[in-house]
């Protein structure tokens, strides 16, 4: 028969189970606490490697952006350049124009003027008509 009381047995059984479960957590760490630090090791490269692949994907979206405004740039100075052309079309139409008008001006002003003669000397036809009639109109006798 022993000397220890049921106490010190259940103390000692206590401690005993206490050192097993110590024992135990430790067996337990050791053999996954290595996973474990080399998943999160490896979930920081991750991590990382996401953030630098965030950033290079903002740089070609903003290279991206860069090339679809050049695009629209592009498209502006070919609707200036049309509508450029289109200015000097006119241009040139309303040149050719003011050179027509400038043309039939001075052909309205010559027939102008041809007229004006016409009627002139047809007016001084009739004057010298008029006047060898008055002469050959007979003249009375003056008496004296």
């Amino acid at each position: 028969v022993s000397d220890t009381s049921p106490d010190e047995v259940l103390l000692e059984a206590l401690t005993i189970e206490d050192r097993a479960v110590e024992q135990l957590a430790e067996g337990l760490l050791s053999h996954y606490l290595p996973d474990l630090q080399r998943s999160k090791q490896a979930l920081q490269e991750l991590t990382q490697n996401q953030v630098v692949l965030l950033d290079t994907l903002e740089q070609e979206i903003s290279k991206f952006k860069e090339c679809h405004s050049m695009l629209d740039i592009n498209a502006l100075f070919t609707e200036a350049k049309h509508y450029h052309t289109k200015l000097v079309n006119i241009r040139k139409e309303m040149l050719m124009l003011h050179e027509k008008t400038a043309k039939l001006k001075k052909r309205a002003l010559k027939l102008q003027q041809k007229r004006q003669k016409e009627e002139l000397e047809r007016e001084q036809q009739r004057e010298k008509e008029f006047e060898r009639e008055k002469q050959l109109t007979a003249k009375p006798a003056k008496r004296t």
